[in-house]
């Protein structure tokens, strides 16, 4: 109960805030009425008597968020969305590949919602379509998994526990591997990418 409650609030805008493996114990939790909270716990004890209720969790991740969810797209749209930002991320990174000599034994793949750039020494990047969560799936080996939300007010994909898109990650990382500016701003949805 204590938990749908938490889950059933509305959307507002605070500021960001992102809390990692704290312990909370409380039968409520003050918000704004207009605020929506997204949040996955792990309950660890739960006990209720005649005239209280306490439950005890872990918060595995507590995150406040004004952004439109990708599940407010249709399947159309983000299959459509997903096939545009992937296809330009294959163009810009063959484009990246040929004119870059540290990267000239590099290949990219694209096939079934799977983008794979093989980097030879500095690693392999797989970005691929999650179509059941509506989400692009990345596999950096730099930073690691993450999986990004489409967030129409954005124009982009977004990792929800940084606020990052998709493509100014990867164009961070992209610059690093190869020591130049590179600059993903022109693939379809790049978001705020600069």
């Amino acid at each position: 109960m204590f938990l749908r409650r938490l889950q059933s609030l509305a959307i507002c805008h605070p500021p960001k805030h992102i809390c990692k493996s704290s312990t909370l114990s409380a039968a409520y939790i003050q918000l704004p009425k207009d605020c929506r909270l997204g949040i996955h716990a792990n309950i660890n004890c739960f006990t209720k008597t005649a005239t209280t209720a306490k439950v005890s969790m872990t918060i595995n991740h507590l995150m406040f968020s004004s952004e439109s969810p990708t599940e407010e797209i249709d399947n159309s749209t983000y299959e459509s969305v997903c096939e545009e930002t992937l296809d330009s991320l294959c163009e810009r990174f063959e484009d990246i590949i040929e004119s870059t000599v540290v990267l000239k034994s590099a290949d990219v793949t694209f096939g079934d919602g799977v983008l794979t750039v093989k980097l030879g020494k500095f690693g392999t990047y797989v970005i691929n379509r999650q179509s059941p969560n509506r989400q692009i799936w990345l596999s950096s080996p730099t930073s690691g998994p993450k999986r990004y939300d489409f967030v129409r007010s954005r124009n982009g994909w977004v990792y929800r526990h940084d606020n990052r898109t998709l493509h100014s990650l990867l164009q961070e990382e992209i610059s690093a591997i190869v020591n130049n500016t590179i600059d993903l701003s022109s693939c379809a949805y790049s978001g705020d990418c600069k």
